[in-house]
């Protein structure tokens, strides 16, 4: 069955993932006409402190914390 795979920074909420998982569940079910239940979606979560983007620290950036 299909499995997806989220990379994100660290700091969303409880709801917040479970909302999106459910999202992506469901999608891929309705276009790959596979049951909701056998579709494995992970969220991987980063710390800001140990991901960059151009060589800077995603903590180091502008914007929220």
């Amino acid at each position: 069955m299909p499995e997806v795979i989220v990379y994100a920074l660290s700091g969303r909420t409880r709801e917040q993932k479970r909302r999106l998982m459910k999202a992506i569940t469901d999608v891929v079910a309705e276009h790959f006409a596979v049951p909701a239940a056998g579709i494995v979606v992970q969220i991987v979560e980063a710390d800001r402190e140990s991901k960059s983007k151009g060589g800077t620290a995603y903590a180091d950036m502008p914007g929220p914390k």
